[in-house]
């Protein structure tokens, strides 16, 4: 079994790196695990491997020398992921010795690799005895939980059943509800407990006697029979009021989980977000917080109904005779030795369910989306192939699941039976010894049946149970996640704006890539400036800074002379309008996309906005004008005009800075010159910063500052950029040139 484990990476090595890895490989040793490599460590792509052997990890690519790292005792792994990019980092005592990137194509498996390593530092014989293999990766499950070490990485932290009394915090609003929901379910179930205890003396009193001669005694029947009538009438309405006031209360907090959850998720920075997927979140707040609200309304009260009935049918039992009750309750300590046997194991498998799950509605929210890119590259069946996969995954993940609770549920079952004939048997006997009645005997059965009934369906609540705190740990840990751009805990409110911004020694990072440094700058108010630079040199970044969807890693960005991190996020918001490259339409009609930052906008200002940004006309030319519907991301307009009703939008809230960032660089010339009229209603009289791939855009810029590699290389107007013939003069000349190749290329082929 080792011998196939470890030959298996050599047989997944792309052909061209395998007679590299053979020449290394030394005598004795064998390869464990492989992972393809694209990016290089100053994030150039490079295609690469990285090796796991039972002696050293060793790292190959096209372009640089071998690197090797002796496996050894104090030789750790770190596996971390940002912004599209992955990274495994070597460390010996928390010093890093190495580090190797890669994109996210290649995540899944790089968390097998570093699971590979986990187990050859710990012992691989253990692991390779397992018979079992995830479905996923084909990796040997742990013995001891049945879980694949390989995909635990999600799971470091596994559900568990306590996760559900972090739920009291939605449910302590409405403890008097609970509270009365709790005393109709007790009174409920003692009325359903009543009529097995009337059979005793029906039986006893009236039909026995009946049999041995004794005529029957109609006031007994009618008393008998009317107390059984009287008992499911009170039963019915009781529970019909139990279940309509925890159904009520049930939906309430869910509710309200939902909407604190999304409310927490609309505070989160863009870190966040960065790295989820869309199909997981809409998962985590949609299906899984359903799965919880009907746990509460449903499973929860009839898991409380159980136990009730339980411990009042045990106590009345014991109260009729104590012997005939110990035997009922035999089969008990087994019932819940399997229950405790099995419950871990299906907490974690509902949790990678649900995490496998999450996957089917990404595939979904990258597809729907994107039908037009789906289609036109042709690509339908790649799509559902992946679709495919996904859900064949939940197939598998579920065959394991129903197989584990097939032998549970049906044991149960057996060992009631086996319970219900034990009492069969000791009761004849005690019947034959006189020592109690058959009337005795009847109701005793008659409470079993139920004692039995409520025990078979409290062991199948374990499922719903394991399926709702796997749920609960899913959405708490989204509002467990503390936003990296907080409120402040005292903000201060700015009396005015009018749009004076100072960056001081600003620098920022993604993890340990430096992306600016020693950022000075002062805007006037009112003043235009233009940020320049090539791909990459941190435009965007900087943006995002001044919107302060991050925080600074160093140094300050002041607005008013106050640090923008010690003013309410919101307020101070509202005074910044931006238009993006890619601008977002929500479906709706136009007048609403227009009005989304101002929705008590009236249709006077609304259409106002909308002149100044040039859009009137073409609004005008659409079915219902303002009304028209605008659908889905836009669709059905141009992207002229989408940029036009964004530009109308940021006009109407009428901000004192403005942040345009590449806000006509994917339209055409035609198109560019409407945008850039509105655009000169917009930044009038604003502070404004723009980010332009096209430089002759930036020419009525007060100043232009111009990035290189994170850093301020040059700051002047146009003409005295061009004048110091530096990077801008540099990057001008050639994008001129680009263009005039373009259209003399163009004129050659009219």
């Amino acid at each position: 079994m080792i011998d196939k484990l470890h030959a298996a990476p050599m047989n997944l090595l792309p052909p061209a790196w395998r007679p590299q890895v053979s020449a290394l490989l030394r005598a004795g040793e064998t390869l464990r695990a492989c992972l393809e490599t694209d990016l290089t460590a100053d994030l150039r792509y490079a295609r690469g491997v990285l090796l796991l052997t039972t002696d050293r990890i060793l790292h190959l690519t096209a372009e640089a020398p071998v690197r090797e790292w002796p496996l050894g005792p104090t030789l750790t792994l770190r596996q971390t992921d940002h912004a599209g990019v992955g990274l495994i980092e070597l460390l010996h005592a928390e010093t890093r010795k190495g580090l190797v990137r890669f994109t996210l194509a290649h995540a899944l498996t790089a968390t097998h690799w570093v699971a590979e390593f986990a187990r050859l530092r710990a012992d691989c014989d253990s692991v390779a005895e397992t018979p079992e293999t995830c479905p996923e990766c084909h990796s040997p499950f742990d013995p001891t939980t049945g879980s694949c070490v390989a995909c635990a990485r999600d799971l470091a932290s596994p559900p568990s059943t306590r996760t559900l009394f972090r739920l009291w915090r939605f449910a302590r609003p409405y403890r008097l509800q609970l509270l009365l929901g709790f005393f109709l379910t007790l009174s409920a179930t003692f009325a359903t407990l009543i009529p097995p205890y009337l059979t005793m003396p029906l039986m006893d009193k009236v039909l026995i006697p009946f049999q041995n001669g004794t005529p029957i005694d109609r006031s007994a029947v009618i008393l008998y029979l009317g107390g059984l009538f009287c008992a499911a009438l009170v039963g019915w309405a009781l529970g019909w009021g139990r279940t309509y006031v925890l159904a009520l209360v049930s939906e309430r907090i869910g509710a309200d989980l939902r909407t604190t959850a999304f409310n927490h998720l609309l505070g989160l920075s863009l870190e966040y977000f960065g790295g989820k997927r869309t199909g997981d979140l809409v998962s985590r707040l949609g299906s899984e917080s359903d799965r919880i609200c009907v746990f509460l309304s449903l499973h929860a009260l009839d898991f409380v109904t159980d136990v009730l009935v339980i411990t009042m049918t045990a106590v009345i039992l014991f109260t009729i005779n104590p012997w005939l009750a110990l035997a009922t309750l035999l089969p008990l300590p087994f019932i819940g030795w399997m229950i405790h046997l099995v419950r871990d194991r299906l907490r974690t498998g509902f949790d990678r369910l649900m995490r496998v799950w999450s996957e089917i509605t990404n595939v979904l929210a990258d597809t729907i989306p994107g039908i037009r890119v789906v289609k036109a590259f042709a690509q339908e069946e790649r799509e559902s192939k992946r679709f495919l996969a996904a859900n064949q995954y939940n197939l598998a993940l579920n065959d394991r699941l129903n197989r584990l609770w097939g032998v549970f549920s049906p044991t149960v079952t057996l060992l009631t039976e086996v319970g219900l004939l034990v009492v069969w048997a000791f009761g004849i006997h005690l019947i034959a010894k006189r020592e109690i009645t058959v009337g005795v005997l009847t109701a005793f059965l008659a409470y079993i049946g139920r004692f039995y009934a409520r025990l078979d369906t409290m062991s199948r609540i374990v499922a719903h149970t394991q399926k709702a705190a796997a749920a609960t740990k899913r959405i708490f840990d989204v509002l467990d996640h503390v936003s990296s751009v907080p409120e402040p805990r005292h903000p201060v409110t700015l009396a005015s704006v009018s749009g004076r911004i100072a960056l001081r020694e600003v620098g920022f990072r993604y993890g340990s890539r430096h992306v600016l440094r020693n950022i000075n700058l002062d805007i006037a108010p009112g003043e235009m400036i233009g940020l320049v630079g090539q791909s990459g040199s941190g435009k965007s970044t900087l943006v995002n800074l001044l919107c302060r969807f991050y925080d600074v890693a160093e140094g300050e960005i002041l607005l008013e002379g106050v640090d923008i991190r010690n003013l309410g996020l919101t307020a101070f918001r509202k005074h910044i309008g931006l238009v993006l490259q890619e601008p977002f339409l929500f479906f709706g009609t136009v007048a609403d996309n227009i009005a989304y930052g101002k929705p008590g906008a009236t249709r006077a200002e609304i259409i106002a906005a909308a002149r100044a940004a040039h859009a009137h006309d073409f609004i005008l030319r659409l079915p219902l004008g303002y009304d028209s519907l605008v659908g889905e991301r836009g669709q059905g307009l141009s992207g002229g005009e989408r940029q036009r009703i964004s530009i109308a939008r940021a006009l109407l809230i009428n901000p004192p800075i403005l942040i345009l960032d590449e806000a006509t660089s994917s339209v055409d010339t035609e198109t560019e010159k409407e945008i850039q009229r509105a655009l000169e209603n917009l930044v009038r009289g604003r502070t404004t910063i723009a980010v332009a791939h096209r430089l002759s855009t930036l020419r009525k810029a007060d100043r232009l500052v111009v990035l290189d590699r994170g850093q301020i290389a040059e700051i002047g107007t146009h003409d005295s950029l061009l004048a110091a013939n530096g990077l801008y003069a540099r990057l001008y000349a050639a994008q001129t040139r680009q263009h005039a190749e373009d259209g003399s290329t163009g004129a050659e082929h009219a």
